[in-house]
């Protein structure tokens, strides 16, 4: 069997620009090169997509859960292995398993879930997202208020380590609980740190962001919002060069309208990227949910508590990507690199992941023409097939 796989479909979007009637060359797992189908190596083997389109792996930064497991509930190496496997059908190929506020117990557990996923190379796994407890209890959402706290140091020795020893680490924080030496430390060890479940004004926001901060949290929700004398935590993400920010595009945590201003100004290199904040529930039928004793029920595509607040979101990527290009209006072009690079940028993995240049990783999905998921390959092998 040849080393060289080569993948032919209609049209190919490598990140950047389409090509028409062409291969994908993957060799050893990574991007060889995009030729026409007529030049593919004769010593390749070559799969025929067909009719549809290829484009990037999908990447999302922010799942609780997925295929019947809350991260939370069960923070081992299995659950990130079911995890990433249940989005798979879903296009997405990179993802982060997130652990929602919870006790330092449960915290060491997922760290040490994520070390063992890493070594264990499952497919998908990139890192974790640590989503609290350091956060702002004014803006709790579905965090627990009795388990949202201050970093001790403890809790910031933890997250040093587990930065330096994790692929990949983002870290969740308010940004009026968190104090910008604390953010400074935390970005000298390596890990990602997000804005989010902040009632933050402006001007502490800025501050964060000036000591390293360079993410925000589901951009809009559990955040202080943009007004006219004041503009919030909402108005320092637009307003900060080089800053992205993660967004649940599902129709009820965010009005197309508004994602519509937030993309047409968001100031800078700093992108927003799209994210699920999916639950246990993807690629289930699960209409319940337990979370820290409190139940969340799935209905109208929406997961609530008892009082109404949402709880995550019931939504996967392909969806978020339709939602986006069909209801808010942009461009397929720019929601596919929503959905990838601009998430691979966010964290800085954008050399190998986010695009099909040459040497990136051979994560791509083939979608049919109506945008449906037909396959889902990650290093050049099928994880996925409709």
């Amino acid at each position: 069997m040849s080393d060289i796989q080569a993948f032919t479909c209609d049209r190919i979007f490598d990140g950047h620009a389409w090509h028409e009637k062409a291969a994908l060359l993957v060799e050893f797992g990574y991007v060889a090169g995009i030729v026409d189908q007529a030049a593919v190596p004769s010593n390749a083997q070559v799969t025929d997509l067909g009719a549809g389109m290829v484009v990037p792996g999908f990447i999302d930064l922010q799942v609780n859960g997925g295929g019947g497991i809350l991260f939370n509930n069960a923070p081992t190496l299995e659950s990130i292995r079911t995890i990433c496997a249940a989005h798979h059908q879903f296009g997405t190929t990179a993802l982060m398993p997130t652990l929602i506020t919870d006790t330092a117990q449960v915290n060491e557990q997922a760290i040490a879930a994520g070390v063992a996923a890493d070594a264990a190379r499952v497919p998908g796994f990139i890192g974790l997202h640590l989503e609290g407890p350091h956060l702002a209890v004014a803006r709790k959402g579905t965090h627990d208020p009795a388990l949202i706290r201050p970093m001790d140091s403890e809790d910031e020795e933890r997250l040093v380590n587990a930065a330096q020893t994790l692929p990949n680490l983002i870290c969740t924080v308010a940004a009026e609980t968190v104090p910008p030496e604390q953010i400074e430390r935390l970005v000298a060890a390596g890990a990602i740190v997000s804005i989010g479940h902040s009632d933050a004004s402006f001007d502490l926001a800025k501050q964060a962001f000036s000591a390293g901060a360079s993410m925000a949290t589901h951009l809009f929700n559990a955040m202080s919002q943009m007004g006219s004398r004041e503009p919030g935590v909402v108005g320092a993400v637009l307003d900060s060069e080089g800053v992205t920010a993660g967004l649940i595009a599902d129709g009820i945590h965010a009005h197309p309208a508004s994602i519509g201003v937030a993309l047409r100004s968001k100031r800078g290199s700093g992108k927003v990227f799209l994210v699920t904040d999916a639950m246990s529930q993807t690629g289930t039928d699960l209409q319940e949910i337990i979370l820290n004793g409190r139940t969340i029920t799935r209905a109208d595509g929406a997961l609530r508590l008892a009082n109404g607040t949402l709880a995550g979101a019931d939504l996967d990527m392909i969806d978020a990507v339709t939602y986006v290009i069909d209801v808010v209006g942009v461009d397929a072009e720019e929601v596919f690199r929503m959905a990838s690079l601009y998430a691979a940028q966010a964290l800085g993995i954008d050399n190998e992941h986010g695009h099909l240049g040459a040497k990136a990783v051979g994560n791509f999905v083939h979608l049919d023409d109506q945008r449906a998921v037909q396959s889902t390959w990650i290093n050049g092998s099928c994880v996925y097939a409709a």
